[in-house]
């Protein structure tokens, strides 16, 4: 056989900008292609909207109408705050939804033994809404005061393409809890979605209908009405009657009786629970939440800036996202959605699969969470999705944002016994660390973490039960304490110098800048 040449090898040079996208950051489809992308968000925004009032209403003695209402707030506020960071935060392509890392604090409230003594279910229900509404506007402060003062700007001057990768990848990897086992508790749903979604979206995606590539961009909502049709079909015919409970959640078209209980038109407003409560211990537990939501979105924009084919986004346009983001927290207070916001990481997976990455399109897609999150009886229809479904599309999502973060390796030197042990050493304990916690907390019902002090243990539950966090507060470390003054070329420190600063590259202002020409009163740094 002959010897293979060094020059014949096929090399890859590193790339800022992904490249074979449609449509980048600033382009847009067709006004009817770029609606039917925008219902395909929405339709995935649902799986998170859906999911976390189902998991904490009736556990703080809300009913089916309480739910109901919780899930149009959630899609109501979603949709304000997705416009907001679309049009003046980081602008990327992210949907801004609820966040199961405000889980921890949230049932620490609900469990809290001052609410859990009153009798009536819903009573009960409006009292914990309103104390999680107090926790959520103080503690939404730490995210507005970081972003708007640049602090985190200066912080992720810190963060190279090195330290990065474990962060990024394991925003994607870190919720595989959300994945296969979900799909487990209702196979024949969730393995044929899983199976049919991989088939249209990756083996069919040449087949052409009028020059678009039908099945690449819109294999999910193909696969989702067949399957959700099958799905109702099982349901309707009784196939679940006498199966146990979790397999009836798990399959059943409308398990969560939202199309029964929602109300035809309801607006959503602020304070529509009552006043909030205020307690000190609540709101410092919620700050550890705050500051897991700051870590898991920082990694999910870099991670949204590649898959919209553009450039890092500049550390002033990632503070500024994060200013945007305490607001959309605070919001979360004011309105009462029962948890806080970050980016939404499967809808930024899908502006892989679909190689969509057009701003326009999210924005289209938060239209629809605001108009049927009003009209709640038709908002509901499509909210009845069984999560199964879902938990089949996260796998393909949530495994694209894993390897869109190791992708920052080729802007690293790999070669180096340095960079292996870094990467390795925080990806293993940022998934090793969390499952410790989580395998503790659904043993003891409590955390390793059970001092006297509540605020206290929901701190350290929360800021290690978080697999970006635990990623990034070694990764960063070890990145930026060991070797460092030999290994700045090593880390691909080189490759990000010029987006530290807003004016370092000439694309950086066709992507990032604001609307309305309103650069000129806020002039980036």
């Amino acid at each position: 056989m002959a010897e293979v040449k060094p020059e014949d090898m096929v090399h890859h040079p590193p790339m800022d900008q992904l490249q074979g996208f449609e449509y980048c950051i600033d382009s847009n489809p067709s006004w009817g292609e770029a609606i039917a992308l925008g219902f395909q968000h929405y339709i995935l925004s649902l799986g998170t909207a859906v999911m976390i009032p189902t998991m904490l209403v009736p556990l703080m003695g809300g009913n089916d109408r309480d739910k109901a209402k919780v899930v149009q707030t959630l899609l109501f506020v979603t949709g304000i705050n997705t416009l907001l960071q679309t049009l003046f935060g980081t602008r990327l392509p992210t949907v801004i939804g609820g966040s199961y890392a405000y889980i921890v604090p949230v049932l620490s409230i609900i469990h809290d033994r001052s609410l859990t003594q009153i009798a009536d279910g819903h009573t009960r229900f409006v009292q914990t809404m309103r104390a999680i509404q107090g926790a959520l506007i103080v503690s939404s402060s730490i995210q507005i005061i970081l972003g708007y003062s640049q602090l985190w700007a200066i912080c992720s001057r810190f963060f190279s393409p090195l330290g990065m990768v474990p962060v990024v990848s394991l925003v994607g990897l870190g919720l595989f809890e959300r994945g296969f086992p979900m799909i487990g508790s209702c196979v024949e749903i969730g393995l044929p979605m899983l199976i049919l979604f991989v088939a249209l979206s990756q083996y069919l995606k040449h087949v052409h209908v009028r020059h678009v590539p039908i099945m690449e961009r819109f294999s999910m909502l193909v696969c989702i009405a067949l399957v959700w049709v099958y799905a109702h079909i099982l349901t309707a015919s009784g196939a679940y009657k006498h199966t146990a409970l979790v397999t009836q959640i798990s399959c059943q078209t409308d398990r969560s009786n939202l199309i029964s209980s929602a109300l035809w038109i309801s607006i959503p407003y602020p304070l529509q629970w009552g006043p909030p409560t205020f307690n000190a211990d609540h709101a410092f537990g919620m700050m550890a939440a705050v500051m897991v939501s700051l870590i898991e979105t920082t990694g999910a924009f870099k991670a949204a800036a590649r898959l919209a084919s553009a450039t890092p986004p500049p550390a002033y346009v990632l503070s500024r996202g994060i200013g945007w983001q305490g607001i959309g927290t605070l919001l979360d207070g004011l309105f009462g959605t029962g948890t806080g916001s970050t980016v939404s990481i499967e809808n930024v997976g899908l502006l892989g699969s679909t190689r969509i990455g057009s701003r326009r399109v999210i924005q289209i897609s938060a239209g629809f969470m605001i108009f049927f999150s009003i009209l709640g009886k038709f908002g509901a229809l499509f909210a009845s999705i069984p999560f199964t479904i879902f938990a089949a599309i996260y796998c393909v999502m949530f495994g694209i944002i894993a390897a869109v973060g190791l992708s920052f390796l080729q802007f690293t030197n790999m070669n180096s016994m340095r960079n292996l042990f870094i990467v390795g050493v925080s990806l293993f304990l940022g998934l090793s660390i969390p499952e410790y916690f989580s395998r503790y907390m659904t043993s003891s019902r409590s955390g390793p973490a059970h001092t006297k002090a509540e605020w206290f243990n929901d701190y350290i539950n929360t800021i290690f039960a978080s697999p970006p966090t635990v990623a990034l507060i070694i990764a960063v470390l070890l990145d930026n304490t060991l070797d460092v003054r030999d290994a700045a070329k090593d880390r691909g420190m080189s490759w990000w110098a010029r987006f530290r600063t807003y004016r370092g590259d000439s694309r950086n202002e066709e992507f990032y800048t604001l609307p309305f020409n309103l650069n000129r009163f806020f002039p980036p740094s």
